[in-house]
């Protein structure tokens, strides 16, 4: 097989396993570390391990694809995807409201973000780098935003849009973290709390429901912040009214959020239930921070048709127009 996309895949699987971000991050380099070189460049194996961004395990990978087989390390990554769930709802999903670049702590450039979107067969996809008080995450001040708007607007064409967005962080009051002339040049607005998770029943109530009355938030973004698994641990769901949150949330047609990140889960089954009782609109989102993260997708899918939601709530199945529809609703457009 081709060398250059045996690599690129397995980066791309290893970002779906959530594994280093520096054992794809090294399979992405050598790939770009070949591209372009000709056969007998290829060929040249001594050559070949010195050049900068080839290391051992990318030179056996290059290797066994040059000797026309399926290298070892991708055939292993491909078993294990090839045992994820699927479900009939995934294949009614047209794009994803909630994704990440190397603008804010994304992995990779918004070009390769959209190029596997569309790989996967999407219509749309919102990026939605973080806001300036998520320090942490590199978050994008208004002038930075504004840049990247520009670049933002040249990326869709031959049937796929990349919508313009934002994940706003909540702030303590339950205002957001962006300033709100320009959260109205947005296609998406998904607004998520990113600190004080453990904050007192009551405050934290009062802060989810004006997020959810805020005519600029479109999207509810993994409301409990919880963590099941992963290399970052675990973290308890936060506390708060969920049927206030929820009824807020349907009232001004603010989606709830199926955050598919196997970390995550959230919201938890017993709330994507009361919020299906509520009539809540829901978003089905992959929370990708590299390009075979959008995949995660079929976790969430799995979850929503195990519980029940009807496909027609879930506006990430709806075409682009009607989506288009539903953001402007609130903001004079």
């Amino acid at each position: 097989m081709n060398p250059h996309d045996a690599l690129t895949e397995i980066a791309t699987l290893l970002e779906r396993e959530r594994s280093s971000r520096y054992k794809s991050k090294a399979f992405r380099a050598a790939a770009d570390a070949i591209a372009g070189l000709s056969a007998e460049e290829l060929a040249d194996a001594a050559s070949l391990r010195r050049r900068k961004g080839i290391g051992e395990s990318t030179f056996a990978v290059i290797q066994q694809a040059l000797a026309g087989e399926v290298p070892e390390y991708l055939e292993d990554l491909r078993e294990r995807a090839g045992m994820q769930r699927s479900s009939s709802l995934r294949g009614l999903l047209r794009g994803d409201l909630h994704s990440h670049s190397d603008w804010s702590d994304g992995l990779t450039s918004i070009d390769l973000m959209v190029d596997a979107a569309r790989t996967l067969g999407h219509e749309y996809l919102a990026l939605t780098d973080h806001s300036p008080r998520l320090r942490v995450a590199n978050g994008l001040s208004p002038e930075r935003l504004r840049e990247q708007l520009g670049v933002v607007a040249g990326m869709s064409g031959h049937g796929f849009t990349l919508l313009s967005g934002i994940e706003v962080d909540i702030l303590d009051d339950g205002s957001l973290d962006q300033q709100p002339e320009l959260l109205d040049e947005l296609d998406v607005v998904v607004a998520s709390a990113h600190s004080k998770l453990r904050m007192d029943r009551a405050p934290m109530t009062r802060r989810l429901v004006a997020a959810a009355s805020n005519p600029h938030v479109d999207v509810l973004g993994h409301v409990t912040g919880r963590l099941v698994e992963g290399s970052r641990g675990t973290r308890p769901p936060s506390t708060f009214d969920a049927r206030a949150v929820f009824s807020a949330c349907a009232e001004h047609g603010v989606a709830v959020e199926i955050n598919s990140r196997p970390e995550r889960q959230d919201p938890p089954d017993e709330l994507m239930a009361l919020a299906l009782e509520f009539g809540c609109l829901f978003s089905i989102d992959s929370d990708a921070h590299a390009p075979g993260q959008l995949s995660l997708l079929d976790y969430g899918a799995e979850r929503a048709e195990r519980l029940g939601v009807p496909p027609e709530r879930i506006v990430t199945t709806w075409s682009l127009d009607r989506l288009r529809a539903w953001t402007t609703r609130e903001r004079g457009a």
